[in-house]
């Protein structure tokens, strides 16, 4: 069987690559989303709506310990610190990908992981039984360390599991969830569910419960064929785990393809996040990730959902409804997030990233103007409502669900659990940033902040326009060529590839009953 060449694939070949979604891929997606991604988003909103209640906590708390009222700055660094820990925990979450991925495998890290959310869901929601608030800090970087790797881990696990043609739709699929999480957090968190004074460690708590389906149900189903074949050289259990994934039992184009993928980093072995930076022939990559995945969080979403609220108020929204208005948004962003899914194959990856940016850049722009003149002109309120959707339906097809299926697509097996390190931590750290420094920058400059934020999506653009490739419908191989030419560097690909692969037993029957006919 020889390997074809780019543009040339026979017909056979194009249907061995083209991989329906079958049953366990799709099962295999939505366990590993619901159960890890759904989380992350989940603990980033729901610490929002009972913040009243939870702060009257710390303080009554105290007071009951001490005897004296808690001071008011001491309580604003204490829940400062009940936010801010969770993205600091997602650095440290971030820092352990590539040990745990490449010693526990995709699969494995994911149910591992689903002990710290478990852990950290009982903590909460026993705090207020146990009359203690530091608990909450606490559980809130134990959450953010799971958060962390979830983010990471799910897009690897699923990229390496999903055929070509539906790579992007999957890979999607984890931001669907999350957004999915942040508006489940607006609707419990509502002042008639479980936002008020008794409901609010039950909402905290409730975060344990995918974690609990998770890890009673992902060990049915297979961990990356990938990574079973290129780490731990086990052909057989790939090809199994490729079988059932695909639902057929000749899989053998995505074999020979791993093979091959194999034999080319086979020179360099398994990458370290500093030998990622010093390599030459993965140079743009590098600086796409960090790049995409800096743009992503300071491109400001955090600080258009922050100003959303009073954005709303000053519309003339009744202060009793606008958290309502906050789970309209929720559900924008998940309808919107969803179109990406089926989109994103048919108009490709750069589109949605630079539309995403543009709209959310001009978003920025009006809004600035809008928030500036709504006090002389009575109609510009509702242009910064129209301003605030428009930029959540911008981040929400391309910045914030592509990056992720960007570092799947652009590194290869050795390198990608690296890349992820690094995305990750840039993710995180640009979220932590922006959390702290937001507040300061609103105080200073007023509406004037969304500036910076359209100045950074412009630069984002510009630089997804004119480095980041197309990667819809190609395998990682084909990809790493289109990159080797933009870093001047030769790939390793001898001709005797073709025929260095070990036949596995299917290309053997194939080869007896070629020569039998």
């Amino acid at each position: 069987m020889k390997l074809k060449g780019r543009g040339q694939e026979s017909s056979e070949g194009s249907e061995g690559a083209k991989g329906k979604m079958t049953l366990p891929l799709a099962l295999v997606a939505l366990i590993s989303a619901f159960g890890s991604s759904f989380q992350y988003g989940y603990n980033v909103s729901v610490i929002n709506s009972p913040a009243p209640y939870m702060q009257d906590f710390y303080n009554k708390t105290y007071l009951d310990r001490t005897g004296t009222p808690m001071d008011g700055s001491f309580q604003t660094l204490l829940w400062s610190l009940t936010v801010s820990m969770f993205p600091l925990g997602g650095l440290f979450g971030s820092l352990m990908v590539w040990p745990m991925v490449n010693n526990c495998g995709r699969k494995g890290t994911l149910l591992i992981n689903n002990l710290f959310s478990i852990a950290a869901a009982i903590l909460m929601g026993t705090s207020e039984l146990a009359k203690t608030f530091e608990v909450i800090i606490l559980s809130r970087v134990v959450m953010g360390i799971f958060a962390g790797l979830a983010s990471n881990v799910v897009p690897m696990f699923l990229g390496e599991m999903s055929p070509k043609n539906l790579r992007g739709a999957i890979g999607v699929v984890p931001q669907l969830f999350i957004t999915i999480g942040i508006l489940s957090a607006q609707i419990l968190g509502l002042n008639s569910i479980l936002g008020n004074a008794k409901g609010w460690p039950v909402l905290l708590g409730l975060t344990g419960i995918p974690s609990l389906i998770q890890l009673l149900t992902l060990p049915f189903f297979p961990e990356s064929p990938r990574y079973l074949l290129i780490q731990k050289g086990n052909e057989e259990q790939a090809r199994r785990a490729l079988q059932r994934l695909r639902g057929r039992e000749d899989v053998d184009d995505e074999i020979q393809e791993m093979y091959q993928e194999d034999r080319s980093e086979k020179e360099e072995g398994q990458f370290s996040v500093l030998s990622l930076f010093t390599f030459k022939g993965l140079r743009w990559q590098l600086i796409s990730i960090i790049v995409m995945m800096a743009g992503q969080q300071l491109s400001g979403v955090n600080g258009v959902f922050y100003y959303a609220d009073r954005i709303f108020e000053s519309a003339g929204v009744a202060s009793s409804s606008i958290q309502y208005v906050t789970v309209s948004i929720g559900a924008i962003n998940v309808v919107m997030t969803l179109l990406a899914v089926f989109i994103v194959e048919s108009l490709g990856r750069r589109i949605l990233l630079l539309a995403g940016f543009l709209l959310c850049s001009a978003s920025c722009a009006i809004l600035t103007l809008a928030l500036n003149l709504q006090n002389t002109v009575s109609w510009m309120s509702y242009l910064s409502i129209v301003c605030v959707i428009a930029y959540i339906i911008g981040h929400a097809i391309g910045p914030s669900p592509i990056p992720a299926v960007m570092i799947t697509e652009m590194f290869l097996q050795s390198s990608r659990p690296a890349a992820f390190m690094v995305g990750g931590s840039v993710h995180w750290l640009s979220n932590f940033t922006v959390g702290l420094v937001f507040l300061y920058m609103e105080a200073g400059l007023g509406p004037y902040s969304f500036l910076i934020f359209c100045a950074i999506c412009v630069a984002t653009m510009l630089y997804i326009f004119f480095v980041v490739p197309e990667t819809k419908n190609k395998t990682f191989m084909e990809i790493n060529r289109i990159m080797a030419k933009r870093n001047k560097v030769e790939i390793q690909e001898s001709k005797e590839l073709k025929d260095s692969y070990p036949l596995g037993k299917q290309e053997e029957k194939k080869a007896l009953s070629s020569s039998e006919m």
